[in-house]
């Protein structure tokens, strides 16, 4: 738990936590004056902030080019960093809920007991949403990092992830339901949310017009 409690203490510095989120939202190559321009610092500090996030392992560091220009005057490859696929937890005395989590998702999955499960998730996921919250506002809030593309919202984090890796048939239709639990609570129609796995993302995504 230390090594996880001084990683995560990393993101104490708000400047640098605002320049780790806004780098782990994007699920691309970020380079440092963007990354600058994004969070309203000059190059530099945005630079020192980037290069330590990758020392304490949650960002990931590479080169490319930035530009279409190649050949002679096109420049060298530019430092751009990504989110690193490492994940950390801290509990305040150490807690280990993974393990039971994974313990039961076995369980439930040798009583064959999914559909209870789903229908739980269902119940679940419709006590999620705060008064006023929009369904953007409930996923962001909950981790799942939503963005739109053509047309539907997509999630860029798994908050599953380790479960979904040992048990993936299990917890994705029991997140699905728990996805369409929050679209029920918000009075817009379930069926906006379906299983539509990408690597390195959420299994679930949504139409887009039913996020108002």
């Amino acid at each position: 738990m230390s090594d996880d409690l001084d990683t995560v203490a990393v993101l104490h510095d708000p400047v640098r936590r605002a320049v780790y989120d806004y780098v782990a939202s994007l699920g691309r190559d970020v380079g440092r004056n963007e990354a600058a321009e994004a969070v309203g610092v000059q190059r530099t500090l945005a630079a020192f902030h980037l290069d330590r996030l990758v020392e304490a392992g949650l960002l990931e560091a590479g080169f490319r080019r930035l530009t279409e220009r190649t050949g002679p005057g096109s420049g060298r490859p530019a430092k751009v960093y990504r989110r690193a696929p490492g994940e950390w937890q801290v509990s305040v005395p150490a807690r280990d809920y993974r393990t039971l989590a994974l313990v039961l998702a076995e369980a439930i999955e040798e009583l064959g007991e999914d559909e209870r499960a789903e229908r739980a998730a269902r119940r679940a996921g419709a006590g999620l949403a705060l008064e006023g919250e929009d369904l953007p506002g409930v996923l962001r809030r909950r981790g799942y990092q939503p963005y739109e593309e053509d047309g539907q919202v997509r999630l860029r984090n798994c908050p599953f992830h380790l479960l979904a890796e040992e048990h993936p048939l299990l917890v994705c239709s029991v997140n699905l339901e728990l996805c369409r639990g929050m679209l029920e609570s918000l009075g817009q129609d379930a069926s906006a949310a379906r299983l539509d796995p990408r690597p390195g993302e959420c299994c679930v995504a949504f139409s887009k017009n039913n996020e108002d």
